[in-house]
């Protein structure tokens, strides 16, 4: 058997296990996200969220503060788990974690708002419904009647046969 970084054996089903968690863990983060983007972000930390719906040329913006506030779970549970309370399976809930804010980097900040250009050339009907998503919400630069908080998830409704893909980083604030 193979161990890991203190943790005692690492068998198949304790993989399995962990695999299981780190999947449950990215799902139930974007949940997560949406409560917090809609009743956070667009609440009381509308002073740091607004400047991500305000039309600007700043390579950063105080809305990047989630970024470190929602890595500090993951960072946290990264350390507990391999130094004070050695566990396989709070590893696994921080690689949950991780994985869901590089998703979010890869699908919010590049390939939505262009922070980065770059897109897929071809690109799925899901991930067009997600940017389309995410052009409805950002319709609004206030923090009312804003709809789509979801990150990585977009509903049916959100569908359009041909979406027109805006290509500067303004034009998606």
């Amino acid at each position: 058997m193979m161990t890991f970084a203190g943790m005692g054996e690492i068998t198949g089903w304790v993989i399995f296990w962990c695999s299981l968690i780190a999947v449950g863990t990215f799902l139930l983060w974007e949940g997560v996200a949406w409560f917090t983007h809609k009743y956070i972000m667009h609440g009381a930390l509308w002073v740091w969220h607004q400047s991500h719906h305000t039309v600007h040329d700043h390579a950063l913006e105080k809305n990047d503060w989630f970024a470190v506030v929602f890595s500090i779970p993951s960072i946290g549970l990264f350390i507990i788990s391999t130094t004070v309370y050695p566990s396989p399976y709070l590893f696994a809930v921080a690689v949950g974690i991780l994985c869901y804010g590089l998703f979010y980097l890869v699908f919010h900040d590049i390939i939505v708002h262009q922070r980065i250009k770059w897109r897929p050339k071809k690109r799925s009907h899901y991930l067009n419904r997600m940017i389309h998503a995410h052009y409805i919400h950002h319709a609004k630069h206030s923090k009312e009647g804003c709809e789509a908080f979801g990150f990585l998830y977009a509903p049916k409704k959100y569908d359009k046969g041909n979406l027109e893909l805006k290509k500067s980083r303004q034009a998606t604030q």
